[in-house]
């Protein structure tokens, strides 16, 4: 159960209900709920779904890459050697798709961005060359990178300069939504304060 979140459930609904392709950012700090979010707004129903590897090289990054293509539905690949190969995979496994919105959900995004990676690079070209030039493709990404979400893709003034559709910044929760979330895990802490309290 979601507590709270109300505008940013609404926006992700509206964009589920596009009708045309969307590239969303969100982020915000580490353990506020933005993987819990995205999961539950679409009840964890994606076309793809991957999440990206701290401190892990470019070879392992690809090669999970490659293992959630195959929990998505690939059949059978080989090791992709850039993220650009990686990226025409998944473009190729989508057009196979059959009609219908597609949810793309990329998750800890600044961890893929490993050293001469080009990483950037092809997610550029992935969304510039194909994704946008179609309507049913919903790209989320997603990370507790705030600096590197901002810098690299919400300000980025290179190929993804303004390809951004949407973007959600997940703030911590306000003193009424942290009691919610305490009554509705029967937590029974006591010292939760009110709004009415404040004003005593």
């Amino acid at each position: 159960m979601i507590i709270g979140r109300k505008e940013e459930l609404k926006l992700l609904k509206e964009l589920r209900e596009s009708n045309r392709s969307e590239f969303v950012a969100v982020y915000g700090r580490r353990r506020v709920g933005k993987t819990f979010l995205i999961r539950e707004a679409f009840n964890y129903q994606f076309a793809f779904q991957h999440t990206g590897i701290l401190d892990a090289p470019l070879s392992e990054q690809l090669k999970e890459f490659r293992e959630s293509l195959y929990h998505a539905g690939v059949k059978r690949m080989a090791i992709p050697k850039t993220w650009s190969e990686a990226f025409h995979a998944l473009e190729r496994f989508l057009q196979r798709l059959p009609d219908g919105r597609k949810v793309l959900f990329i998750d800890e995004l600044p961890w893929m961005d490993t050293p001469r990676s080009n990483f950037i690079r092809a997610l550029d070209h992935f969304w510039n060359s194909w994704a946008s030039a179609r309507k049913d493709i919903l790209l989320i990404v997603c990370g507790s990178a705030t600096s590197w979400i901002i810098e690299h893709i919400v300000m980025n003034y290179g190929g993804l300069h303004n390809r951004l559709t949407r973007q959600i910044y997940l703030r911590p929760f306000c003193l009424r939504e942290c009691e919610e979330l305490c009554k509705s895990e029967k937590l029974g802490i006591p010292c939760i304060v009110t709004m009415d309290d404040l004003f005593v």
